[in-house]
């Protein structure tokens, strides 16, 4: 049996438990390679597993009802999604799929469920996980209603940058591979807008592009189109 227990100790919401404890989480953890654009699960799909990533990156979105995409996150090594089916036991309410290949575990709501009874502080936190996600998405909701697409886009990528940024000596690097279309996913607007506001924050020296790269130069200046 693959002992999973050294990645599992380096994950947030496993970190605090015992070395005995991690080798029982580890026993019943699933692993799988995925290559880039693969789908781990899609919307709708009855819900099974709680999942965490060990590298890679993940998409996590879902459909509005006009058939666009809203991308909800964008996960990486140490976050851990799905774990809302793990309560309600219903369907997954979006889908997941793989945007930089790497390795995913999964751990089956049954047996997590029967390991939760005997460690209540594994369940806290992963309550607390659970509210620190519906805060983000009310922020989300709240920068849809109330901020127009410059105010958008300058606090996503500000966003971004807190998650996925490398700091070089031109400013803060977004390290992900996302196109100006998951860009306009990601903010509820077109390619086109996406397009132009980028040219815009470049205009004024917030930003550096190289294709898909994306660079803050000056992260007052950007912050100054909230």
């Amino acid at each position: 049996m693959n002992d999973y227990s050294q990645y599992l100790g380096k994950i947030p919401l496993f970190r605090d438990l015992s070395n005995e404890e991690l080798q029982e989480i580890s026993q019943l953890a699933k692993v799988r390679n995925y290559k880039k654009n693969m789908i781990i699960f899609l919307e709708g799909e009855p819900g099974e597993a709680l999942y965490f990533v060990i590298s890679g990156k993940v998409k996590i979105s879902m459909m509005t009802e006009d058939g666009r995409e809203q991308i909800l996150h964008i996960l990486q090594h140490g976050d851990v999604f799905a774990e809302v089916v793990l309560i309600d036991r219903g369907p997954y309410p979006a889908s997941a799929e793989v945007i930089e290949a790497g390795q995913i575990g999964m751990l089956m709501n049954d047996d997590l469920e029967n390991y939760l009874r005997t460690n209540p502080d594994l369940a806290l936190k992963l309550l607390r996980l659970m509210s620190k996600r519906l805060r983000m998405a009310q922020i989300q909701v709240r920068d849809l209603a109330l901020k127009d697409t410059y105010g958008r886009l300058a606090s996503m990528l500000l966003m971004l940058a807190k998650d996925h940024g490398e700091a070089g000596p031109s400013g803060i690097t977004i390290d992900l591979p996302l196109g100006r279309q998951e860009l306009a996913n990601l903010i509820g607007t077109t390619r086109e807008t996406v397009t132009r506001i980028l040219g815009d924050f470049k205009k004024n020296k917030c930003i550096e592009l190289d294709k898909q790269v994306i660079t803050i130069i000056n992260e007052a200046k950007l912050k100054t189109w909230l």
